[in-house]
């Protein structure tokens, strides 16, 4: 399924270090590829109907709403400014 990256997660990426970015990079291609992959860990926000979260290492989330045929990133941070506005 096709992913679409949000301007807020884009801005957000910039400003992540190199490593992290690597990070992020292989979870939209784990994304792309399965979206049930396990290594994503992606279940639901409780606080926003309709966007999942997934897991890009222990610190680190993005969130991710599904869109007809196509998954629209929303947001990546650490995790707790990445949930406070999913």
């Amino acid at each position: 399924m096709p992913v679409q990256l949000s301007n807020r997660f884009v801005r957000q990426y910039g400003q992540l270090p190199a490593a992290i970015q690597r990070k992020v990079d292989k979870a939209l291609r784990l994304l792309d590829a399965d979206f049930r992959h396990p290594g994503l860990r992606r279940h639901p926000v409780g606080s926003a109907p309709g966007v999942f979260e997934a897991c890009v290492d222990v610190e680190y989330r993005m969130t991710l709403e599904r869109r007809s045929d196509t998954f629209v990133m929303r947001n990546v941070d650490n995790h707790d400014a990445c949930l406070r506005n999913p």
